[in-house]
């Protein structure tokens, strides 16, 4: 069992309530409601001004925290009213070339493909990761991007993580430990509240397929580049665009390299 560190530690000591969500010792202790929560993050956090704002601002892990030749994939599923789709052909390739995955999803795409999430969730090869309720922007202030708008204040982050991750424990058993939210934007105060509720920011560090848009070769080009500890980040609901297809190119050549994929939660992160 990986040991937290002294800031991880720090951040349930300001939320001890919150342990019983995620430690087993307290599995049969009924939950502290979504409302006490918020009431205990706010009064942590809410007065707290951002200094930051990017998609790799201070807290955020970016790489597998390691020397080993090991590579982390990870497969975002937004929800959002053109992304509620799954690319079945590169879901079937992992699971018969036994590539592990961390699969970050969205509740609405969870409501979306309620007996595929089940399946995916049973699959040992993938761990299912947070990417928040609604698919917005961390931030305690609303900044947007992309035309997106962020989660107003500390509140409504809190909600964002909070009622995904008791959606995904409730269907699954098994509570996250990873959030990325919707496009991977946080503000610094943000990753602490993640934190907070027992949640490690994931980021990236090889861009796969910005956002879907890229083509079958830009995909595979994008990983080629992946070296050991790396990160990737591509989608897995959007089957129309060359996402797919370019992982499913690339796989064998860093197979072939010696690199091995492995889950976000199989290595410590940095």
């Amino acid at each position: 069992m990986r040991l937290l560190s002294g800031k991880a530690k720090a951040a349930f000591l300001v939320l001890p309530v919150l342990l019983c969500a995620v430690l087993p010792v307290c599995a049969a202790e009924p939950l502290p409601t979504l409302d006490s929560v918020k009431q205990q993050v706010v009064e942590r956090f809410g007065g707290r001004v951002p200094l930051q704002w990017g998609e790799t601002v201070r807290g955020v892990r970016t790489r597998l925290d390691t020397r080993d030749k090991v590579v982390a994939l990870t497969l975002d599923a937004c929800g959002s009213g053109k992304g509620k789709g799954v690319d079945a052909k590169l879901m079937d390739f992992l699971a018969r070339e036994r590539i592990p995955a961390t699969l970050f999803i969205n509740a609405r795409w969870i409501d979306a493909n309620p007996e595929l999430f089940k399946r995916l969730a049973a699959n040992p090869l993938f761990e299912i990761a947070n990417h928040g309720m609604w698919h917005k922007p961390a931030s305690v202030d609303g900044r947007s991007v992309y035309g997106i708008q962020g989660t107003k204040d500390t509140g409504e982050l809190v909600e964002e993580i909070e009622r995904n991750a008791r959606k995904i424990e409730a269907i699954t058993g098994k509570r996250p430990k990873l959030y990325r939210s919707g496009t991977a934007y946080y503000d610094e105060v943000a990753v602490e509240v993640a934190n907070a509720l027992g949640h490690e920011v994931a980021g990236f560090s090889i861009l796969g397929d910005a956002g879907a848009t890229y083509s079958a070769a830009q995909v595979r080009a994008a990983l080629l580049k992946a070296g050991p500890g790396d990160i990737i980040i591509c989608h897995m609901n959007h089957p129309e665009s060359g996402t797919g297809a370019g992982i499913m190119a690339a796989v064998p050549e860093l197979l072939h390299r010696g690199l091995r994929f492995v889950r976000m939660s199989d290595y410590p992160l940095k």
